[in-house]
């Protein structure tokens, strides 16, 4: 009976949390979906109880998996039926359109004048008039798209071409070099000592950090000591 009662209780609560962050809106969960955030405050809170529960230590474990469990199974349900997202994850609102602060959007994401500024301050945009949309993302997060005229200028509206940058990948680190990421760069000790030589290295104890792109060039910084 007890275990049934645990059972219940946790299902109960998870409920609970779920509609009290929903009602609170995405500005409570910040950067997490709702189940993250309801997992991570729930299962920290069971797991410090669990601790100190002497008598029947098996009661906030079985809360614990239920918890994990509900969180996987919320995760599944909205990746397998699109239509649950809109009211498992909900739905991103316009604050922002066309140069015009939606009202009626602000309340519905029950959001201030004043936190939306501040979030815009964050973003760099220091004058609304330079901002074309703002959308209010399920995860708390500002999305902004600026004015054409006045975003920065890319290398394309300058009728610039300029070589694509390529990923970097750690070869020397601290001193240490990495062997399997110099393996799969396709580069052997050899190479590498003779690019330590041409930068005036000693060897790879004299350097804090090498990098590496996949068209071989290799960037390393002093160790200072």
């Amino acid at each position: 009976m007890n275990f049934l009662s645990v059972c219940v209780t946790s299902v109960a609560s998870y409920l609970a949390l779920f509609a009290m962050a929903k009602l609170m809106g995405h500005k409570q969960i910040s950067q997490l979906d709702s189940f993250d955030y309801i997992t991570g405050i729930t299962i920290g809170s069971i797991a410090a109880e669990m601790a100190t529960e002497l008598e029947a230590p098996w009661k906030p474990l079985v809360a614990m998996v239920i918890y994990t469990f509900a969180t996987l199974l919320m995760g599944f349900l909205s990746r397998k039926l699109p239509r649950t997202r809109k009211y498992l994850n909900g739905t991103a609102v316009i604050l922002m359109d066309k140069g015009k602060l939606l009202r009626e959007n602000f309340q519905k994401a029950k959001l201030d004048l004043n936190e939306f500024l501040v979030m815009c301050r964050e973003l760099g945009y220091f004058d609304l008039a330079s901002i074309e949309t703002a959308v209010f993302e399920p995860n708390g997060a500002l999305s902004v798209l600026p004015k054409s005229a006045l975003r920065p200028a890319t290398p394309k509206d300058l009728n610039l071409s300029p070589a694509q940058e390529t990923l970097f990948t750690e070869v020397i680190m601290d001193g240490r070099v990495l062997e399997e990421n110099l393996q799969k760069l396709g580069l052997d000790h050899v190479w590498l000592k003779k690019q330590l030589q041409r930068q005036g290295f000693d060897s790879a104890k004299d350097v804090f950090l090498g990098i590496c792109d996949r068209n071989k060039n290799v960037q390393f910084y002093k160790s200072e000591r």
